[in-house]
């Protein structure tokens, strides 16, 4: 944790440093804040959960959300967050307590060259769902975009503190007019402070070369190592993924990318699993055209066994979808289905299948109330089944939610010096 730390306090004094790179104005008082622009907003929400063998239960939520951008060409600077807290008003409080998610990205663009370092740090009650902060029902936007990737939490819980933290960093070389190459590497680990989870570490590295063909595609060819450990069992994996894919764009508004190939996982200590040899899936599409927005994904491979397993094989489908309404109405959907299979071995290193299967629906209605106030209501599910009874955390069943509240959303800041 002290090495992220670290790492964190330094991209944050490098970025902060970074986009305050714009010369002060000739008049008037000088902004003590970084130049960009800079986007708040508050909300208050309340929820019944409630057709599970977990029993009812009502909560309330306070949380809120920044996103900072400084504008800057070569020294691009970007940090959204989103947190607040949970309280129970009634039943058992499987969901309650604080829950925070930020990412920050810095990037160093030259002629040829360009570099980007991020950080992804979730902290919430349960597995994360719905939204950028991953906690369904607080009212935050949802079929948009999030600037990160799923967490690797991919089994849904309840009454489970989760921490999940990755450092990343990328460097591109433009070769040529029509190639470039990629290297970047990354440190994630899965943290359960509760002790009722499986903690993980995953570092990975890998290597793309991207060809451009014309001005609708581009082919890619890439080649990634990744090696799970698990500080609390002497057991640990290896996995070498070669992917060939093509990137399209087929109008302004449709892009679709497309990769696949062959996965070689073997344990470095151990006998069980076996070697074996799978295949590897990553394609998405997405849409985009004035007040609608959409994107569907499906994503197959080894992961780190999201918390319960020792290394799974993961298929994961997901979509989402917005659509506003005119300045003052706006409808988000989004959808998950994920299926964990274990590779074959349990905590103790015996050999043992485990198949867990989630779905993820949601809807949300937002209704502007003047200037900057909102009215939000939605409705969550959540539905996961298993071949056994992996742990008494692990969610088995049908979960609704259903909440409504309100928010408070002021326009864009556009900062200057």
């Amino acid at each position: 944790m002290n090495k992220i730390h670290f790492i964190f306090a330094l991209l944050f004094t490098v970025g902060t440093a970074a986009s305050a790179q714009v010369e002060p104005a000739a008049t008037g008082p000088r902004n003590p804040l970084p130049s960009g622009d800079l986007s708040y907003s508050a909300r208050y929400s309340q929820s019944a959960e409630f057709g599970s063998d977990i029993g009812n239960y009502q909560i309330s939520t306070l949380s809120g959300d920044v996103d900072y951008a400084n504008g800057n060409e070569r020294h691009p600077f970007s940090l959204s967050y989103g947190g607040g807290y949970t309280w129970n008003i009634s039943g058992p409080g499987y969901a309650k307590g604080l829950f925070q998610h930020l990412f920050v990205s810095q990037g160093f663009v030259w002629r040829k060259w360009n570099a980007m370092i991020t950080e992804d740090v979730t902290y919430t009650p349960e597995a994360p769902t719905t939204g950028f902060s991953g906690v369904a029902g607080s009212g935050e936007p949802i079929g948009v975009t999030n600037p990160s990737p799923p967490s690797s939490a991919s089994i849904l819980t309840v009454d489970t503190h989760v921490l999940n933290n990755v450092v990343m960093g990328t460097v591109t070389h433009q070769l040529d007019y029509a190639r470039s190459l990629e290297l970047g590497g990354s440190f994630g680990l899965l943290r359960f402070p509760d002790g009722n989870g499986i903690n993980d570490n995953s570092d990975m590295a890998h290597a793309e070369l991207s060809q451009r063909l014309n001005a609708r595609n581009t082919l890619t060819g890439t080649y990634m190592f990744s090696a799970f450990t698990y500080p609390d069992y002497d057991f640990s994996l290896m996995v070498n993924t070669g992917m060939f894919g093509l990137t399209r764009v087929w109008t302004r508004k449709i892009t679709t990318n497309v990769s696949a190939g062959p996965q070689w996982t073997e344990s470095l200590n151990s006998t069980t699993p076996p070697p074996q040899v799978g295949v590897s899936v990553n394609a998405s599409a997405t849409y985009s055209y004035h007040f609608q927005t959409a994107s569907v994904s499906y994503v197959r491979g080894i992961n780190s066994g999201g918390g319960y397993l020792l290394g799974a094989e993961s298929d994961s489908l997901s979509g989402s979808f917005s659509q506003d309404f005119g300045r003052n109405f706006t409808v988000g959907l989004t959808g998950s289905y994920r299926r964990t299979s274990g590779l074959g071995t349990d905590t103790q290193g015996q050999s043992e299948n485990e198949s867990i299967g989630s779905e993820i629906g949601a809807i949300q209605a937002t209704r502007h109330l003047g200037r900057y106030l909102t009215f939000f209501a939605g409705y969550t599910a959540l539905q996961q089944s298993s071949t056994s009874t992996v742990s008494g955390s692990v969610l088995n069943g049908l979960e609704q939610i259903v909440n409504f509240g309100v928010g408070y959303s002021p326009r864009e800041m556009h900062l200057k010096h």
